[in-house]
């Protein structure tokens, strides 16, 4: 066997293909339709809190956020050890008027590119999960991280949804993608 076959062998070993992850990854896109569904526009606006961002706010922030780590692990798949750029989360929300952005076009985008995502991941081979790009912040992020990362970010910040939700009266029984 060659050196190269062997390397490949320990990488899809020790880097198996996502699979349940990858499959919390596609469940994304819904869970954020029916955490927004019915929300008035009252609703995306309001600061009730837990937290300081509106619902809209809010997903116009789990958008973008997605779509920053889309490129970036599109990135690392095409490219050698790409650098990773880090964003200002805080200035995205408040310079590109997010208050202002409707939340049912916001969370149909999310779900259209989790569901495209999942289906580029889906293709990739275990190796490409141990490949990496150096973030300008965090160091060495692999693909693996990446998928890892998005799938806990929606789950943390759908805390905040459902209790902004509970705290306007109109909550929903809570779903997350850990369920």
């Amino acid at each position: 066997m060659s050196a190269d076959a062997v390397e490949k062998h320990a990488n899809e070993v020790l880097h198996p293909p996502a699979g349940p992850v990858l499959e919390r990854f596609r469940l994304g896109g819904p869970l954020l339709l029916y955490a927004t569904e019915g929300l008035s526009a009252e609703h995306a606006a309001a600061r009730p809190g837990p937290g300081l961002w509106s619902i809209a706010e809010l997903v116009a922030h789990l958008v973008d956020a997605d779509l920053v780590h889309a490129e970036r692990m599109k990135r690392i798949i095409v490219e050698d050890n790409p650098t990773l750029h880090n964003f200002d989360e805080t200035a995205w929300v408040e310079r590109l008027g997010s208050h202002a952005l409707p939340i049912t076009e916001g969370a149909a985008l999310f779900a259209a590119n989790r569901a495209y995502m999942a289906t580029l991941m889906s293709m990739r081979p275990a190796s490409d999960y141990a490949r990496s790009g150096a973030h300008s912040l965090y160091g060495r992020k692999t693909l693996a991280d990446e998928l890892a990362t998005l799938v806990n970010h929606l789950d943390y910040h759908l805390r905040f949804l459902y209790g902004k939700r509970a705290n306007l009266g109109v909550a929903v029984i809570p779903r997350y993608a850990a369920d």
